[in-house]
């Protein structure tokens, strides 16, 4: 009993950072939501088969990383407000700065190829080193570092870093990919 209290307390402190890394996926609170609730389900059922000693963040990761993408693939076949006409009346100017800033950001970050947007958002916001970043994504150190890094260039690139909105955006990013 007491190794799944500690388990559960271990997964229950890390919700948050599950959280993050969901909304960045989906850019939707109450999808985000859903992703992480679907992850914790799947987490719970299949506790025997995580490995004490291991990695529990990166694990909770994989699951949420792999239940994201297999529910795009099945939302594929979807139509919904195909249009944008719903989703057009559900926009507001922003009011301040800050918020134009962050719009920007979110932009530019979806003009980056899949991989690298996941890459730049799982070292830089979800805080996670190069090497959990790599288990997550099933690849090679090298590639998350190199994947990191053109998403950086490239956001650069997009975003115009010269212009003072643009920095404040960046400012947001803090130390993203510098780890």
């Amino acid at each position: 009993m007491d190794a799944t209290s500690n388990w559960r307390d271990d997964v229950v402190g890390l919700i948050p950072a599950l959280r993050a890394f969901a909304w960045s996926l989906s850019h939707n609170g109450s999808d985000a939501d859903d992703l992480v609730q679907d992850t914790l389900i799947k987490a719970w059922t299949n506790r025997d088969k995580f490995e004490p000693g291991t990695n529990l963040r990166a694990w909770l990761f994989t699951i949420l990383r792999n239940t994201y993408y297999t529910n795009v693939l099945r939302r594929r076949r979807e139509v919904r407000d195909e249009s944008g006409e719903y989703a057009g009346t559900l926009k507001a100017a922003p009011t301040q700065d800050w918020s134009v800033a962050m719009h920007a950001l979110q932009t530019a970050l979806q003009q980056l190829p899949d991989e690298h947007r996941e890459a730049l958002i799982l070292v830089g916001a979800a805080g996670l080193s190069y090497e959990e970043a790599a288990e997550i994504c099933g690849c090679a150190l090298g590639t998350i570092k190199s994947r990191v890094n053109r998403a950086r260039a490239r956001l650069l690139k997009i975003m115009e870093a010269d212009d003072a909105t643009d920095v404040m955006a960046f400012e947001t990013l803090g130390a993203m990919g510098r780890a």
